[in-house]
């Protein structure tokens, strides 16, 4: 029995061609002079974003850290939804790294709006801290890849200008959004200062994420890629993988979408399950019955050969990818009805 692993889009494996791309790749030292095929891919990562450069970094970590140090001074708030990534899965990052304090803004559906963070912002004062940047999630992990629409980046890309404020975008799934609303990536980050991308989720990449920036700002970027030890040598061989992952597995995107939403209908009618709406790739599972916890069920579904994360006592989280096919999410939605039987 081949096992359905939904626990995240990131643990696809390279295909055979990207595989191929990996071993003919032109490279040379990224720390010491550059590495050619590192660059492109950077170039390419700029351009389909919107902004000026890009830096490739080894984590999506990395990335949201360095972008958030470039738009906010030390000391000061990073005002941001109260779920987002960089609020829970980052270790504290943005305080220990970034040396930045978190302002969370509680939504009602993970999407932070301008009015919103309007609310958050501090008055002048002695003894307040100062807001230092805002920060914005798109697609919303915690959320169940929520998509941050463009009309709702906009008003936060006017308030930010209208504050003094910088803007960062932590747009690990941005891909996905994008797909989802049928238009190109750029138009979801305008007004941004700094933006991250994964490469290593929806994309099927082994490793690396990339931040874009204004051109002036690459040099802050990469001083602070290599005091977190981001500097890579000949890593043209995992951006060649990126490059191939933009032209080959970028437009399928959404078919992991149209695979999400088949797993949510099959599930629909359950009495002891009952499945988000699915936008994206995301579909979260919230278990009805009190008997049925995450870490009772999840080790009944991986018996099955069906694998999801718990994302709080009787919620599991279920992500489509592209080494999941339709025959594997019907399967896996029949898995779930008999194991919650």
């Amino acid at each position: 029995m081949s096992v359905i692993d939904l626990r995240s889009d990131t643990v696809t494996r390279p295909s055979p061609a990207m595989r191929r791309a990996i071993a003919d790749a032109e490279v040379g030292d990224d720390v010491l002079d550059g590495d050619p095929t590192v660059r492109q891919l950077e170039q390419r990562v700029a351009e389909l974003v919107g902004m000026e450069d890009a830096l490739f970094f080894p984590s999506g970590t990395q990335a949201n850290q360095t972008g958030v140090s470039l738009c906010a001074e030390r000391g000061t708030e990073l005002v941001i939804e109260a779920n987002a990534h960089l609020v829970h899965y980052e270790l504290a990052g943005v305080a220990m790294i970034a040396g930045v304090q978190i302002r969370p803004v509680v939504t009602p559906d993970g999407v932070l709006t301008a009015e919103l963070a309007r609310g958050a912002l501090r008055g002048t004062s002695p003894r307040l801290p100062r807001s230092g940047a805002i920060a914005v999630e798109n697609t919303h992990n915690a959320a169940g890849g929520k998509v941050m629409r463009p009309e709702v980046m906009a008003a936060i890309a006017a308030l930010a200008r209208e504050s003094g404020l910088r803007l960062h975008l932590d747009g690990a799934r941005l891909w996905n959004a994008a797909a989802a609303l049928t238009t190109a990536p750029a138009t979801l980050t305008r007004g941004a200062t700094t933006v991250m991308v994964s490469l290593s989720k929806g994309l099927g990449c082994p490793v690396g994420s990339c931040l874009a920036f204004a051109r002036e700002l690459r040099p802050r970027a990469w001083e602070m890629r290599k005091r977190l030890g981001g500097g890579m040598r000949q890593s043209g061989i995992l951006a060649a993988a990126g490059l191939y992952a933009l032209e080959h597995n970028l437009p399928r995107i959404a078919e992991d979408h149209a695979n999400a939403r088949r797993l949510a209908d099959l599930l629909a009618d359950s009495p002891t399950v009952r499945p988000s709406a699915p936008e994206t790739n995301i579909v979260m599972l919230d278990l009805l019955r009190e008997a049925d916890t995450a870490d009772r069920v999840i080790p009944r579904l991986a018996e099955r050969g069906v694998l999801v994360v718990p994302f709080a006592a009787r919620r599991l989280r279920a992500v489509t990818h592209l080494d999941v096919s339709r025959a594997d999410v019907e399967r896996a939605a029949g898995v779930i009805r008999e194991v919650l039987r």
